[in-house]
């Protein structure tokens, strides 16, 4: 049986997926040095990291109340746990751009104009997310509920499950502040359009409190407090979506007429 050689065009799409392997490998161990060399800049500062984040139950535990450990290795590991997060949010940027530069290549140039702005708003977002966490809704809640606490009963929060806590909140705020560019996202694809948006508008805040009450603890001052944002954030993604539809049927009238 007679053996051809193997066709030049498969060669050359094989020689282009290992291409982009290599590029892959290279931009996924960039980022891994990143937040590798960001960990090891905090990692002295560990402790003053985790006093840092603990502030907002501090200020609402009684007089002589503190935080405890109830594992051997806790006072040890949860401040190191604390720095690995930190420094993966802090590479983000960094991580979030390499990702950008694999895939910008293979866009259309008015394509990478339009998902340039999306990226660095969503990193912005996801850092006001956090932010947000930090500052309103943890001196908020903490205050709630060591108020709420039965008397007779002293609020001594263990060091682990206070981390796993934030750490969940923090992700929830990130994401859920993301929904202005999800709503953007949407109507960009053509999945979904701003007058169908607008028709289950009731839907989607029904949505939004389904949101909180997965994504944070079970509690509802928490809940309630992640689902407005993600309500105000899915109007404001709305506003947008529809000065893009504008401008895109703009572009599209000053096409035809050129063709005219």
């Amino acid at each position: 049986m007679a053996e051809y050689p193997p066709d030049h065009n498969d060669l050359v799409r094989e020689q282009s997926f290992l291409t982009h392997l290599i590029e892959l490998r290279e931009r996924l161990l960039r980022s891994l040095l990143c937040v590798l060399v960001i960990f090891l800049a905090l990692f002295y500062f560990a402790n003053d990291l985790y006093s840092l984040v603990a502030t907002p139950l501090l200020k609402h535990l009684a007089v002589g109340s503190t935080m405890i450990a109830t594992d051997v290795a806790a006072p040890f590991l949860t401040p190191i746990k604390l720095t690995f997060f930190l420094s993966l949010f802090l590479a983000m940027p960094y991580i979030l751009y390499q990702a950008w530069a694999f895939i910008a290549p293979g866009l259309y140039e008015n394509e990478r104009r339009f998902a340039l702005p999306l990226l660095i708003s969503s990193i912005a977002l996801f850092y006001t997310g956090i932010a947000f966490a930090f500052f309103v809704v943890f001196p908020l809640l903490f205050g709630f509920l060591t108020a709420v606490a039965p008397e007779g009963v002293t609020v001594m929060t263990d060091i682990s499950r206070y981390l796993d806590f934030i750490l969940q909140i923090f992700l929830a705020f990130g994401l859920a502040f993301e929904v202005p560019v999800a709503t953007i996202l949407l109507v960009w694809s053509g999945f979904t359009s701003v007058e169908s948006l607008q028709h289950n508008r009731p839907y989607i805040i029904v949505a939004a409190f389904v949101v909180g009450m997965v994504l944070t603890p079970p509690d509802v001052l928490s809940q309630i407090l992640l689902a407005l944002p993600i309500w105000w954030l899915f109007e404001l993604g709305l506003f947008f979506s529809r000065k893009f539809t504008r401008h895109q049927n703009d572009v599209k009238a000053t096409i035809h007429a050129g063709e005219k």
